[in-house]
């Protein structure tokens, strides 16, 4: 493939190349917060594949357009993952694809987060082999709001980072976390200031892009490993969150937020 249409027919993800070496994908519906329809999550499931197989791309810049960094699925997509098996398995095998995509890209990644951070963006922005969150970004995992388990990266990827118990504090009860916060519990590796986070994104990626390519994607693949002996706890993670998607919860939680009220759960389960 040429590099003039290597990543022609995105319509979710803007790429451009602000340093040599560096690709930048800017997630880009700014006038939805970033939010991801059912093509930009096939998209940022599928771009890494791409990124991988790239003679060009030493390092990879991700960032969001606008006030946000990404606002996570759209409601629509979530209704139809509700109403629809066949949907449903779709997004499950886009959402496994996902994470596995980003473990496996052997690419060094950074992460720049800004604003509200949630759903399959927050999955990119915390597997970013360096990431890096403004002081005011809004992190939050809303899984369990929305009425399923916290599948995608979280069960792996929380406790590695910032430990079990606030692992488990955060997920279990949709505790949102600030850059400044989300640093000083090792969620993410760096906090700035707002009007820094781009430039420092650029930074970090320009010394990657300087480094030794071989050595630095041996050390991603050596490390990653802590997330690919995971494997398992991931698979049942996705595979729980996929089965809540089937259920009254989830119902009740997209009813909830489409009318912008709090849930009201049933605690009847035979769970």
């Amino acid at each position: 493939m040429t590099q003039s249409n290597r990543y022609q027919g995105y319509e979710a993800i803007e790429f451009d190349r602000p340093l040599e070496g560096v690709l930048r994908l800017t997630l880009n519906k700014p006038e939805r917060m970033n939010a991801l329809d059912s093509r930009g999550h096939a998209e940022l499931a599928d771009v890494w594949r791409e990124i991988d197989t790239d003679p060009d791309v030493s390092v990879v810049v991700l960032r969001g357009a606008g006030r946000a960094f990404s606002a996570g699925g759209d409601f629509t997509m979530l209704k139809e993952m509700t109403d629809d098996f066949n949907v449903r398995a779709r997004v499950w095998r886009e959402s496994r694809d996902l994470v596995y995509n980003i473990i496996n890209c052997s690419k060094p990644i950074v992460s720049a987060i800004h604003g509200p951070a949630v759903g399959a963006g927050l999955v990119a922005a915390l597997l970013a082999d360096i990431s890096i969150a403004a002081k005011t970004a809004r992190i939050v995992d809303g899984h369990t709001k929305l009425g399923v388990a916290p599948g995608d990266h979280a069960a792996i990827v929380w406790p590695l980072l910032c430990g079990m118990a606030k692992a488990k504090y955060h997920l279990m009860l949709c505790e949102p976390l600030n850059g400044e916060q989300a640093e000083a519990l090792g969620l993410v590796s760096l906090s700035v200031e707002d009007d820094a986070l781009q430039e420092k994104a650029l930074e970090v990626a320009q010394k990657l892009a300087n480094g030794a390519p071989a050595a630095l994607r041996w050390t991603k693949y050596a490390l990653n490993n802590w997330l690919r002996q995971a494997g398992p706890i991931f698979d049942t993670s996705l595979a729980l969150e996929f089965m809540g998607f089937g259920g009254p919860e989830a119902q009740e939680g997209l009813a909830a937020l489409l009318e912008k009220r709090a849930p009201k759960f049933s605690q009847r389960t035979p769970i």
